[in-house]
């Protein structure tokens, strides 16, 4: 799971169009950024701040070092 998929589905749980929102930039940005891409300060600023406005606590890593493995994949 790339680590911006790993944020989407497990820290905020949205789609990728509810993601967007949140991040300020389109449905193919968040598409990309899953698929190996990365998102600009800038957006990873927006990502930090939806989190905060939403009181999810939140860890850098994350942006960097998904998870191996999360119960969620299992189930796909």
């Amino acid at each position: 799971m790339s680590a911006i998929r790993f944020i989407r589905r497990e820290i905020f749980q949205v789609t990728q169009a509810e993601f967007a929102a949140l991040a300020g930039v389109t449905q193919a940005s968040v598409s990309r950024w899953e698929a190996g891409g990365a998102p600009s300060l800038d957006e990873m600023q927006a990502i930090r701040k939806a989190a905060s406005d939403r009181a999810i606590e939140w860890n850098d890593t994350w942006f960097f070092d998904a998870p191996v493995a999360v119960p969620s994949e299992a189930a796909e």
